[in-house]
């Protein structure tokens, strides 16, 4: 039931922050591309503007933080699903989001995955 739960949260937030992520001002170009590749460098950019400091914060910055991490998973897995070769990014991104739901944290593990995911938008 929790899982279900967070799975709900995950998703429901992940189209709200994809659409925020996305139109963030930034001064990042905005995604153009459409399909597989699009959802994926859309998940990076949601990424990059990703600050785990702020996650759980009061406010507008805890918002931001929360539905960014979430349209970072929810538009890699998207991504995944079109073209297999942007499963890794998925897997990290999802391996960091399944580990701070089970420790509440972003701890050495966490942080490990989202650098590798961070990596990998470097390489797209």
């Amino acid at each position: 039931m929790v899982a279900l739960l967070m799975l709900g949260l995950l998703v429901g937030g992940g189209g709200v922050g994809a659409a925020w992520a996305l139109s963030d001002d930034s001064g990042s170009a905005p995604v153009t591309e459409s399909g597989p590749a699009g959802d994926a460098r859309a998940a990076c950019q949601a990424l990059d503007g990703f600050d785990e400091a702020k996650y759980g914060a009061k406010g507008a910055d805890g918002d931001i933080a929360l539905n960014r991490y979430a349209a970072a998973g929810v538009l890699s897995a998207s991504a995944a699903a079109g073209d297999a070769k942007f499963k890794p990014l998925a897997q990290a991104i999802r391996r960091s989001q399944d580990r701070h739901a089970q420790v509440f944290d972003f701890d050495e593990m966490v942080k490990k995955d989202l650098d590798e995911a961070r990596r990998i938008c470097k390489g797209l």
